[in-house]
């Protein structure tokens, strides 16, 4: 059976990544895996880099980015009282589309 990361952070992540993508990746291709995914938090600076070491080791890319779903405006940065909180939803490509 095989397995995917889907949640990973590299080092694009400022605040919660520290993971090199030719490191992941080389890492990814000695565990025998056929795929990969990048999912840095708000970012998508990575993804140029991740793609094209993924290709060189013969791992598929998938790509993504973890981003903040929240209440009201993204310009409301007072904490809340209510029930209303933030979440993070990953989401991931399927196609060019």
């Amino acid at each position: 059976m095989n397995f995917t990361h889907l949640h990973v952070h590299t080092e694009y992540s400022l605040l919660d990544g520290s993971a090199k993508i030719n490191e992941i990746v080389a890492r990814a291709r000695e565990l025998g895996m056929d795929s990969l995914a990048i999912t840095d938090h708000g970012v998508m600076y990575g993804v140029i880099d991740f793609y094209r070491a993924c290709k060189r080791e013969g791992i598929r890319p998938v790509l993504g980015c973890e981003v903040y779903v929240a209440p009201g405006s993204r310009f409301h940065k007072e904490g809340g009282v209510t029930d209303e909180r933030y979440y993070h939803l990953v989401l991931l490509a399927e196609n060019d589309i």
